[in-house]
């Protein structure tokens, strides 16, 4: 049995697509949807994120207001722009790119970001809406997971899920928005004893452990459908190179045995940008007072 592989660009570019049609009905009602990105510091991955994502936003006919920051900005600093931002009334969505200089406090910073605005969904108001069962926005990786899933296998209600990682930016939103779709839900984490069975008898596999290849291919059920979101780069190999890029499950061998599988890359991460402009695109809708079909994108 060969997997099917999950083309998350595919279904990404889909999402930006109906994205940017929205926008472009909203722009000519004189509402120009607006995401500010805040970036401190000089980190080279969080430049390349911010890029991409400022890039797919404009693509989508999402404005973008840039805040590029030096590694010595003040958390006091930091709070002053974020208030501004909130009070601001064009602003629909802020993006204050993770992680942060060591003087500042993420989670200070978080919280003080207008949860109607805050389109990571990492505020804690948020992350009580999702898990009360209220609406509110959800963290884009766990939300382009679900979407992957639902276009691959449909109504999730009764099937078992794994999830692999207890984070509150991916493993716990995850669990909660499958207990949503009425699965039967399962957390997992790097000390689960006997990890291997939990995964083995799962319909769903999340894996967000942010170890390399942890999941071993026959810990797969067969026919699962297994949603990688680890990026790891491996121990540089003898001749010097890093082999590339690899996620938490070891891919060639769950390929086996799945039904389906997303690919590292190519897989949750176009989704995630994805799902920024898509909650963007909701608050824009949502400040403005204008209707939206939300389950529609």
């Amino acid at each position: 049995m060969i997997g099917q592989l999950i083309d998350g660009t595919a279904i990404a570019a889909k999402l930006r697509a109906e994205v940017a049609i929205s926008a472009t009905a909203l722009r000519e009602r004189g509402i120009a949807p607006t995401l500010a990105v805040v970036l401190v510091g000089d980190d080279p991955a969080s430049a390349v994120y911010v890029k991409a994502k400022t890039k797919a936003a404009r693509e989508a006919n999402v404005d973008v207001r840039d805040h590029k920051l030096p590694a010595t900005t003040s958390q006091a600093e930091l709070m002053a722009l974020v208030a501004q931002l909130n009070a601001d009334p064009a602003v629909d969505g802020i993006l204050v790119q993770l992680p942060l200089p060591d003087h500042i406090d993420e989670r200070v910073v978080t919280t003080r970001i207008d949860p109607d605005k805050d389109v990571d969904g990492f505020h804690p108001v948020n992350a009580g809406r999702l898990a009360t069962g209220l609406y509110g926005f959800v963290p884009c990786t766990p939300l382009g997971c679900l979407m992957l899933l639902k276009d691959q296998l449909g109504d999730l209600a009764g099937l078992d899920a794994v999830v692999i990682g207890r984070s509150n930016i991916v493993g716990k939103p995850m669990a909660q928005l499958l207990i949503k779709e009425s699965c039967t839900v399962t957390v997992a984490h790097s000390r689960t004893k006997d990890l291997s069975s939990l995964v083995r008898r799962a319909d769903i596999v999340v894996a967000a452990v942010g170890r390399p290849e942890m999941i071993k291919g026959d810990w797969i059920k067969p026919g699962a459908t297994v949603i990688d979101v680890g990026i790891n780069r491996p121990t540089p190999l003898a001749d010097g190179s890093n082999g590339g890029l690899v996620g938490d499950v070891d891919f060639a061998g769950a390929m086996q045995v799945a039904g389906a599988v997303t690919p590292v890359p190519g897989g949750v991460g176009p989704m995630t940008i994805a799902c920024l402009l898509r909650n963007t695109l909701v608050s824009a809708h949502r400040r403005a007072r204008v209707s939206y079909d939300k389950d529609a994108m």
